[in-house]
């Protein structure tokens, strides 16, 4: 028999937060079956490089891929091998592949939430 309970979570509830201080932060829920979400909120003068890097143990760039939402505001992705550089506005659904770095487009605040799908056992 499947589990046929419904799980709610909520943002304000995080099981984890990523706090960039003044210049945002990042709410993480986890689901019983794995699957993560995000509620990503960057400042004005947000950048991927002096935020959220250092939160990382800085890497080249961030290393991980995102699957979500735009809510409000525009984020410009860059990707960081080519220099190709892509924004991101309210409205947008959007996959972004490790490699990236990125920072807030304008006087806005960003809001968007993210998925990440149960990581498989190997």
């Amino acid at each position: 028999m499947t589990d046929a309970a419904i799980e709610t979570r909520r943002f304000e509830s995080a099981d984890d937060r990523l706090d960039m201080k003044e210049n945002g932060g990042i709410d993480i829920v986890r689901m019983r079956d794995g699957t993560t979400g995000m509620y990503a909120v960057f400042e004005p003068g947000w950048t991927w490089e002096k935020d959220e890097k250092p939160l990382l143990g800085s890497p080249g760039s961030c290393p991980m891929r995102h699957k979500g939402y735009c809510i409000a505001g525009r984020l410009v992705v860059r990707m960081v091998e080519t220099g190709v550089e892509t924004p991101i506005s309210a409205g947008d659904f959007f996959e972004i592949p490790p490699g990236h770095d990125a920072y807030v487009d304008g006087p806005d605040r960003v809001e968007m939430v993210l998925f990440e799908a149960p990581q498989e056992e190997q």
